[in-house]
């Protein structure tokens, strides 16, 4: 697979990923809702054709090795077809992105060097059903020997029922966080579907529970007591991600209520030219615009090797209230049939719930954002810089 090494290589990747999602992704929408699954034999092979499983693998590892300012534009416009396909291509990336910073040389090739074909693929186990998601997680991992032992339970865990491995975060002390990859088929290891979502159907997001399952020690990322580190940084960069799925959602929520506006006549005259409509519609793109912005900002900072907790909370913040609102006024536009299953804008309206959840509630997103801005966090980005002559 070649890397986007120029202009020209980046314009023939996305070009390819985008023809895939509406030429060939796109007509499967219906099949999925209707039965809530993701025909894998169907779906596996369109993405690993256009290169989607490689988009953030390094090219070392046969992946495309997208910059985060590339990859934006192609999460986003898988977020404008069915929720589920655009969940998985998310973890999958997003987690390979993860383990290509954080990983030791064997872990990658453990897991990268099938990642960009699909063959293999890494999911993120945090999410408990007893616990919260820091220092007071229920997971153990206690030493014996040259082994971890572990025990607990994780829900909610995207991609659970094809992940080829898992980087489970689990207690290591009292008061210490660790970070492990954890195989599939490790003993004592047991994987369970849970019930289907509101929307992004297909996308399962399972049960996951370890009874005395031994790893070996070299399954540690990093050292004893880093998992908090790992886990800040990897919700760093996916939050962006999660706020370009909002961005995506919104931009064909808003294509979708244009072409609505113009087609329905009321009294004479198409909806477009009432003001009412003009409004909703001015707002929406309102939205669209200033994500737009926050995006391509967050993006340039992190691709130019800086931490972004501050930027990435508030875009996830204001994309998951940004696609809110305009799926809202999307359904006004529309009227009532838009609440029917005729108009992909019920699809839209109930995938976008999801991001309220995504790497973490809109509480966690405050505290961020709060944290750093009271820490002296100064606004640094196009507006106010040098401008040419």
């Amino acid at each position: 697979m070649a890397s986007a090494g120029n202009a020209t290589d980046y314009r023939t990747i996305r070009d390819r990923v985008f023809a895939a999602i509406w030429d060939e992704l796109d007509p499967l929408a219906e099949q999925i809702e209707n039965e809530e699954h993701i025909p894998r034999e169907k779906v596996w092979p369109i993405l690993r054709d256009c290169g989607a499983f490689g988009l953030l693998v390094p090219s070392e590892y046969g992946g495309y090795g997208l910059t985060i300012g590339q990859y934006l534009p192609i999460i986003a416009e898988f977020a404008k077809v069915q929720g589920g396909i655009r969940a998985l291509v998310h973890v999958h990336n997003s987690f390979a992105h993860a383990l290509s910073e954080i990983g030791d040389p064997a872990q990658k090739d453990a897991v990268l060097s099938g990642a960009a074909t699909g063959e293999r693929s890494l999911a993120f186990a945090l999410t408990e059903p007893e616990h919260g998601t820091g220092a007071d997680l229920g997971t153990t991992a206690r030493r014996e020997g040259t082994h971890y032992v572990l025990n607990g339970t994780k829900w909610l865990i995207t991609n659970s029922d094809f992940a080829s491995h898992f980087m489970v975060m689990a207690k290591t002390s009292a008061t210490e966080v660790s970070a492990l990859l954890v195989e599939r088929d490790t003993p004592g290891f047991r994987i369970e579907p849970l019930p289907e979502t509101m929307g992004c159907k297909g996308g399962e997001h399972g049960r996951l529970t370890f009874t005395e399952a031994r790893v070996p020690v070299s399954a540690l990322i990093g050292g004893e007591g880093q998992g908090q580190e790992h886990l800040e940084r990897a919700l760093e960069i996916s939050r962006v991600l999660v706020a370009a799925s909002s961005l995506g959602t919104a931009e064909r929520a808003l294509e979708l209520s244009v072409q609505r506006a113009n087609e329905r006549v009321t009294f004479g005259k198409p909806i477009a030219q009432r003001q009412a409509v003009q409004r909703y519609v001015a707002e929406m793109a309102m939205d669209v615009y200033a994500l737009r912005g926050m995006l391509a900002d967050a993006a340039a900072k992190w691709d130019a090797g800086r931490r972004i907790p501050a930027e990435a909370s508030m875009c996830k913040q204001f994309g998951l209230e940004a696609v809110g609102r305009v799926t809202d006024r999307a359904l006004l536009v529309h009227g009532g049939i838009g609440y029917t299953r005729q108009f992909p804008i019920e699809r839209l309206y109930r995938d976008a719930r999801l991001n309220w959840l995504e790497e973490g509630s809109p509480t966690i997103q405050y505290m961020v954002a709060a944290r750093e801005i009271l820490a002296g966090y100064r606004f640094d980005d196009a507006f106010g810089g040098p401008v040419d002559a």
